[in-house]
């Protein structure tokens, strides 16, 4: 299936999205990167997934070809607010979530809000986080001035080095593929201030509003996750109860980057199964619905 690229202005911040599938409709798969993301983290997957309906995949602010302003609001709250947003401006009503690392909180906390709205999760090493206690990289970045001087001394070779031995089924290109997309300084600003916005116990948030929903959820959580402990892949039926667990074993923290082949044979009868069905949720996702 091929993909197409559209461009989305949100609020005055523009947006890349890739699209595969129908162009329209309102129902979707929607893939949300996290950091350093981008988008094409899901070219591979999203490619399969447009055989099945519409999906598309968009540049986050901060990252990717996405707008980078000072003012944008990196936070959990900002991102779930601008994916809700962007969803309302493609008409898209009904949503099936594809989310990896960050775009697990941002996609939870934008489920929260819009419960009539998701139909379905599948969470790739992320979502909410119960009981989490930040990796040596987000306390880094959670510290000021530390933070920055990290930031600025990161070289490609060091990186290679760090991330490779702890994610060494990537290669060197894939290193590299991720290295080209954090190291703008604009990128960098961003992941700063979404760290040192994000307390802890705030990944653990939308549990208890999706809880009682007990929607459709597939977990794939690479074993060898560096960055989000295994246990955490359990955790997540405090959201989704019926959820299906699948355990990678050996692999890292991009599993869908280390193994496609593997994680598209888990991730498309999922979706197969969710995909097409009745749009439930109606109406503009641009404010929260009332409540009752």
């Amino acid at each position: 299936m091929s993909i197409s690229t559209l461009e989305v202005s949100v609020r005055g911040v523009r947006s890349p999205v890739l699209t595969a599938g129908p162009p329209d409709g309102a129902e979707a798969v929607v893939f949300v990167h996290g950091n350093p993301g981008p988008a094409d983290d899901w070219r591979d997957l999203l490619s399969r997934v447009g055989e099945l309906g519409r999906a598309i995949a968009p540049d986050m602010p901060g990252y990717g070809h996405a707008d980078k302003p000072k003012d944008f609001s990196y936070s959990v709250d900002g991102y779930a607010e601008y994916l809700a947003a962007l969803l309302d401006q493609l008409g898209i009503t009904r949503v099936h979530i594809v989310a990896h690392d960050f775009g697990g909180p941002w996609a939870l906390a934008w489920a929260a809000r819009y419960p009539g709205a998701l139909a379905s999760a599948t969470l790739i090493n992320s979502g909410v986080a119960i009981g989490y206690q930040w990796h040596h990289y987000a306390r880094i970045w959670r510290t000021p001035v530390l933070g920055e001087v990290f930031m600025a001394t990161a070289s490609r070779p060091g990186f290679r080095v760090l991330l490779g031995r702890e994610n060494p089924r990537l290669t060197r290109d894939q290193l590299d593929r991720i290295y080209d997309a954090s190291r703008s300084w604009a990128t960098k600003r961003a992941v700063l201030k979404l760290y040192r916005a994000t307390p802890a116990a705030t990944l653990a948030a939308p549990a208890a509003a999706l809880r009682p929903l007990d929607r459709p959820a597939l977990v794939i959580w690479g074993t060898q996750d560096a960055y989000l402990p295994r246990e955490q892949a359990e955790r997540q039926r405090q959201a989704f109860p019926s959820a299906q667990v699948e355990l990678l074993d050996g692999h890292g923290h991009w599993v869908m980057i280390e193994d496609p082949e593997r994680v598209a044979s888990l991730v498309i009868p999922f979706l197969r199964r969710q995909l097409p069905g009745p749009a439930t949720a109606t109406g503009s996702l641009a404010s929260p619905p009332p409540s009752s």
